[in-house]
């Protein structure tokens, strides 16, 4: 019987892609399926160098007709509904996804979430990086995981957590994600 595939919405696949770091998915999951709206997403936000998705062998495009149950809930856009309505028709294994409110939705439908974070902590855990500092880093210099940055500005929030520095901060993210 064949592996159960591992579905990915466009907000890991930009994330990734900005540090260059696309190819760990392959490295971790092998072949990742991807609805054609996410694929659609991810080239209409793209600018120079963002790799063109199409050239990838690993990702497998998929035409999704979204369900009905997903078209009428709000808070989230096509491309998350279509890679959950993906994941759940192909009994997926995994789905990356970032956005709460779709990740909340996925967990509630039986579906096993791993987000951007997931993934590195994953790829740290398998010897594929040595650290997620520079990585994180490099994120929030992007503005991707903003609210690690927002806490990192913010000195009473850092307080309140017990964090005296940005390089604190950074180790408590990734302890934190350790523990996921």
């Amino acid at each position: 019987m064949p592996e159960r595939p591992v579905v990915c919405n466009t907000s890991p696949l930009i994330k990734l892609a900005g540090v260059g770091l696309l190819n760990l998915l392959p490295q971790i999951y092998g072949t990742i399926w991807v609805p054609e709206i996410v694929r659609d997403e991810y080239l209409t936000g793209a600018t120079a160098p963002t790799p063109d998705l199409t050239t990838f062998l690993w990702l497998v495009f998929h035409q999704v007709t979204i369900a009905p149950t997903l078209q009428a809930l709000s808070g989230f856009g096509a491309g998350e509904a279509a890679a959950i309505t993906l994941a759940e028709a192909s009994h997926a294994r995994i789905i990356l996804l970032d956005d709460k409110r779709a990740r909340r939705v996925a967990h509630d439908r039986g579906l096993t979430v791993v987000g951007t974070l997931g993934v590195l902590v994953r790829a740290k855990q398998q010897g594929y990086l040595t650290t997620l500092r520079p990585v994180l880093t490099t994120m929030m210099a992007q503005g991707r995981y903003s609210r690690i940055a927002i806490i990192g500005k913010n000195p009473s929030l850092m307080r309140r957590l017990r964090i005296r520095s940005i390089r604190l901060l950074l180790h408590f993210v990734s302890f934190a994600l350790k523990l996921l």
